[in-house]
């Protein structure tokens, strides 16, 4: 090693013969230094690989997701939020007008926070790839940073020789000079480069903190948001609820149905038919979209501009415009990556009906569209399943859902909360060959009992290729 020769002033030499720094002469032409004698010769394919980006990024990103849950576990309201919670609930005008536009401005602000913790998380995965990376660097460079640093404290303790100083060893002090010149502006790149990583390093790791502090108020936030909306759900379960018994024998109705069809056209068709809360909610409905089409343009006109205006007629029964005219109005029910898209494989040699979501767990489900439910429960392979009759020929169906928290026979509005997901993916088939063990939504759109392409409708900026979840 170079540090004994150091000791004997001649360390320049020693870490010029050992290592290129770029230096004069031949080494100015970036030749290979002479390994050591008696130094075995390294294979060729004993150099390791360059990690992959995109498996680097999947690693961290399920590390930073691990570590996510774990923090959202430690995360707790106060009694004070919650009593102020309970009492903003109180002081609500609890008719069912304003429960569900309640509920609607509820599920927004869960969909904008769940949409900030998906990025923060995202971010602090890219941060710590690239704090490994820097470690990473600086590991495979460590003998080299040795050497510099021991190299640049024996010459403070040692300096070379000078020619005015002791002009008795002018060779010595020309030697020094020459090896000097090669070595050092090499020393000092290696030396700027180490400073220059250990900054960014420093400017990362403050980086990644401050992003954490940010996505705990977010998650603690969203928690509170959660509660909010749970406290909602149950001030509206208690306006909406009619007939217990009535309720309660029309859920084991539609289980049996759904246990006797075949296909998503058989069940809607038996609930439509059999399900009294269905059939009338559907015939009504119905009958006020033939009313809709009776309308003169400029009635038309009017009620378009009324929709456009906010939340319209908060009491209709049937959606405020024709499915068909909403085309890139839409908004994805859940925040999370696309991982699957119409057409795609399925992973069971067909194309998929539909498109995959994956979120992180307990995110708030709202509906897409105006709709009827026509059906809330499990169904098949679907898992817990919703369909909604938009109107005109259209049916959207959501599944992997954990939790429902709506019924058959109600009509909801776009936004309002309908389910919440799980804390894994549910194993279904639609959710085969997926990558993943987050929670997945599954979203199919189907005209006249036939499944077409749902991304038109959308209006999120990211609806266009699918991703990998990485």
């Amino acid at each position: 090693m170079i540090l004994p020769a150091f000791a004997a002033g001649l360390g320049v030499t020693a870490i010029f013969v050992q290592f290129d720094f770029g230096g004069a002469g031949a080494f100015a032409q970036n030749t290979p230094a002479p390994a050591a004698a008696g130094a075995p010769e390294q294979p060729a394919d004993a150099i390791k690989p360059l990690p992959d980006p995109a498996a680097e990024l999947a690693r961290k990103r399920d590390e930073t997701r691990t570590q996510l849950e774990a923090l959202s576990r430690t995360i707790n309201l106060s009694s004070d939020k919650v009593i102020a919670l309970q009492k903003s609930i109180a002081n609500l005008d609890k008719s069912s007008t304003n429960i569900r536009q309640a509920l609607i401005d509820s599920a927004a602000r869960r969909k904008t926070l769940e949409t900030q913790i998906l990025e923060s998380e995202k971010k602090l995965a890219d941060l710590g790839v690239k704090e490994d990376a820097i470690h990473r660097s600086l590991h495979e460079r460590r003998g080299l940073l040795a050497e510099v640093l021991a190299a640049l404290q024996r010459m403070g303790r040692n300096p070379p020789p000078a020619l005015l100083v002791t002009p008795d060893d002018a060779l010595a002090s020309v030697r020094s000079a020459i090896l000097l010149g090669a070595v050092v502006p090499g020393m000092r790149r290696e030396t700027d480069k180490l400073a220059a990583d250990l900054a960014n390093l420093a400017a990362l790791q403050a980086a990644s903190a401050e992003e954490k502090a940010n996505l705990t108020a977010t998650m603690t936030n969203s928690i509170e948001e959660e509660r909010h909306m749970d406290l909602l759900l149950a001030e509206n379960d208690k306006l909406s609820r009619s007939n217990a018994t009535d309720l309660e024998a029309e859920k084991r109705r539609s289980e049996e149905l759904a246990a006797k069809a075949t296909t998503l056209e058989g069940l809607v068709t038996s609930m439509e038919s059999e399900i009294s809360s269905v059939r009338e909610a559907a015939e009504a409905a119905r009958r006020e979209e033939e009313n809709r089409k009776l309308l003169t343009d400029e009635q038309r006109a009017q009620a378009r501009a009324l929709a456009e205006s906010g939340v319209p007629d908060k009491n209709r029964i049937a959606p405020a415009y024709p499915f068909g005219e909403l085309k890139a109005k839409l908004e994805l029910p859940v925040a999370g990556d696309i991982l699957r898209q119409f057409g795609d494989a399925d992973g069971t040699g067909h194309e998929a009906m539909g498109m995959t979501l994956a979120t992180n767990p307990d995110t708030v489900v709202t509906a897409p569209a105006d709709g009827l439910v026509v059906f809330a429960g499990a169904f098949r392979s679907y898992g817990q399943m919703i369909i909604l009759d938009a109107g005109g020929g259209y049916h959207l169906v959501l599944s992997g859902m954990d939790l429902i928290s709506t019924r058959q026979g109600k009509f909801v509005f776009a936004g309002e909360p309908l389910a919440v997901m799980g804390a894994k993916r549910v194993a279904s088939a639609t959710a085969l060959a997926l990558e993943t063990n987050r929670p997945t939504l599954y979203i199919e759109f189907r005209k006249d009992g036939k499944p077409v392409d749902s991304r038109p409708w959308w209006s999120a900026k990211d609806t266009g290729k699918a991703r990998n979840d990485s």
